[in-house]
């Protein structure tokens, strides 16, 4: 077979994603809903995928982080990254490697919220 298996879209493209945009429409679709019912408590934040967290030279034998919540002060919005290769390295599929996004992401947003987890996904009524 001589040419691609697969012909992409918009000619000079990949017809395939990669794994890093895989990872990021996942985080995505996991985010847009929270954020959006959460938005007008959690202010403005800035999502963002990273491929490994910078851990110093010392680090030692701790666990690598999942992702990193540094607030905003003032106009400095919240900053929100998670980090795609200890996440896919902890999943053994997809279903798995879905709810741990949803996971890692309700869990922060509890945290800036202040609230438990549970209420993040399901609020009081």
């Amino acid at each position: 077979m001589r040419g691609p298996g697969v012909m992409p879209a918009r000619p000079g493209t990949s017809a395939v994603r990669s794994r890093r945009e895989r990872f990021d429409r996942l985080v995505l679709g996991v985010v847009e809903p929270l954020d959006a019912r959460w938005h007008h408590r959690l202010g403005l934040v800035e999502y963002a995928v990273e491929d490994a967290p910078m851990l110093p030279d010392d680090w030692g034998d701790e666990t690598v982080p999942l992702s990193s919540l540094v607030r905003g002060r003032g106009a400095t919005p919240t900053r929100f990254v998670l980090f795609r290769r200890p996440i896919e390295h902890r999943a053994e599929g997809h279903d798995e490697l879905v709810a741990l996004v949803h996971t890692v992401v309700v869990e922060q947003l509890a945290e800036l919220l202040g609230i438990s987890p549970d209420d993040v996904t399901d609020p009081p009524r």
